[in-house]
């Protein structure tokens, strides 16, 4: 877990095209990065023992770039949604994605492939499965859970498992259910 903090701290992400325009070669980049600093213990009687007798805050700052672009583009997931799933990060995965991608469908449905280089298991980064139906099941899984969570969710599986079908949800949130 510290490694994979420390990966995603250290990451800067690069976007751009090497292309041509109006005939000349242009270079078109840019670069964030998610994070200006972070403080995290990540074992509770460590930041106690850092003097005190309450243990020590986990502070994380965001970049300018990245808070200004989030700011403009959010997506209408529920902190309580984010709470219930914080120690399911499959099904945080898919809730926050669903989430994103229902808001993003317009006026149609929508099939997203389950396998390939763009499909969902690239864009959950859930590559390491072995077998497709492993993916099939585990893909249930955490569909079923944020179902619980968000009745309203109207995203399922095709009948032949090779697609997630999600209907436009702009007029649905992702609200977690009152019985949560």
């Amino acid at each position: 877990m510290v490694q994979g903090f420390q990966r995603i701290l250290a990451a800067t992400i690069f976007f751009g095209t090497d292309s041509l325009a109006d005939g000349k070669p242009l270079i078109d980049w840019a670069r964030f990065h998610f994070f200006d600093a972070a403080h995290l213990w990540f074992n509770r009687a460590e930041s106690l023992s850092s003097g005190g007798s309450r243990p020590q805050s986990n502070i994380v700052t965001l970049s300018e770039s990245f808070y200004a672009e989030i700011s403009k583009h959010p997506i209408p997931v529920e902190r309580e949604a984010v709470a219930l799933l914080a120690n399911a990060p499959g099904a945080l995965d898919l809730y926050v994605w669903l989430a994103w991608r229902s808001w993003a469908v317009k006026t149609e449905a929508v099939r997203v492939p389950l396998f390939g280089s763009g499909g969902l298991t690239s864009q959950l980064g859930a590559g390491e499965y072995t077998s497709n139906r492993y993916f099939r099941r585990k893909l249930g899984s955490w569909l079923r859970r944020v179902i619980s969570l968000w009745p309203q969710c109207n995203a399922r599986l095709s009948d032949n498992g090779n697609f997630l079908l999600i209907q436009p949800m702009r007029n649905t949130p992702p609200v977690v259910s009152a019985i949560c």
